[in-house]
Parts: C-alpha cells; structure tokens; sequence
C-alpha cells in the first residue's frame, strides 16, 4: 500500500484549502483515513480521521473549520480546511489504518505536505 498526498502550498490567514490524498493497493474494507500534522518543533498530532462506514472524527483545534470526507471509488481522502490561522502551519501527513483479523491494526503513511498559513 502506498498514499500520495497532494495540494500543499501557502494561503493567507482566513483563506481556505484542500489536500487529498490517494492510497494505491489493496487497502482492505475496515480502514480508516485521515490526517496528522507537524509544526515546526513540535509533536505530530492528530488532525482527524473518516471510517469505512463515513464516520469522522477531529482534534479539537479544527473541529468546525476542517472537514475530512473520502471516496472510496478513489480511494481518496480530502481535507478541506477553512478559516485557516497561522497556528495551523504544519507538514501534513495522510494515513491509512487497516484493521487486521487479529484485532490488531496496521498503519501506512503519506509522504507529507506542507502548508503555510501567512499572517
């Protein structure tokens, strides 16, 4: 399995954009996609996620300005982020959760993109 992200690039504070991501291979029926990301200096931390079933989560510090949906006929993930703030400067990385029979999971990364939010 392997997922490409796409789409970073810099915006003004306020403004709004998209990244997708593609995952290739067999990605199985159970997964989950979403998105991390990295601050300058500091920890990856979750962005938010959409299940197989459409469900989707998000970190606290996005909720209501971040939408994450999925295509599965793409195998495709976005991120639509508006209201974008200088704080939300980061590379951004797209994964793929897969669960296993076991109960166990198994995750795969994206290559990161970086988006730049001037003030």
């Amino acid at each position: 399995v392997q997922l490409q992200a796409s789409g970073g690039g810099v915006v003004e504070a306020g403004g709004s954009h998209h990244l997708s991501c593609t995952a290739s291979g067999n990605i199985g029926d159970r997964n989950a996609l979403g998105w991390y990301r990295q601050a300058p200096g500091k920890q990856r931390d979750l962005v938010g996620f959409v299940n197989y079933d459409g469900r989707t989560n998000y970190d606290d510090a996005v909720q209501g300005r971040f939408t994450i949906s999925r295509d599965n006929t793409k195998n495709t993930v976005h991120l639509q982020m508006n209201d974008l703030k200088p704080e939300d400067t980061a590379v951004y990385y797209c994964y793929l959760r897969m669960a296993q029979q076991d109960g166990s999971a198994v995750v795969f990364w994206g290559q990161g993109t970086l988006v730049t939010v001037s003030s």
